[in-house]
């Protein structure tokens, strides 16, 4: 089994645009299920109710699984806040 990090960029729209992205450990965990860099090694913010679709989809000689984070009780807008983070790098859609 392997995460979805390889030629698919994850999909996490809800956290890109979210104030809490560089503390979130939600956020850190499906950075971990895609295997991309994480934002912050140590993150402290335990969000409230995160929702989160697991899509499985085998391929011929592996499973690849997109966590995408669709809801949070602790979303706090502030657009753009991914992008600030990892300037000039591809934004998750």
């Amino acid at each position: 089994m392997r995460g979805a990090g390889g030629n698919t960029p994850p999909r996490l729209n809800l956290c890109v645009n979210c104030h809490y992205v560089d503390r979130c450990i939600t956020y850190h965990a499906v950075e971990t299920q895609h295997e991309v860099p994480h934002i912050a090694e140590d993150p402290d913010f335990e969000p409230i109710e995160p929702s989160i679709n697991v899509n499985i989809r085998p391929q011929q000689d592996y499973v690849e699984m997109e966590w995408d984070v669709v809801g949070c009780v602790s979303f706090k807008q502030e657009m753009g806040k991914w992008a600030k983070l990892r300037p000039g790098e591809l934004v998750p859609t």
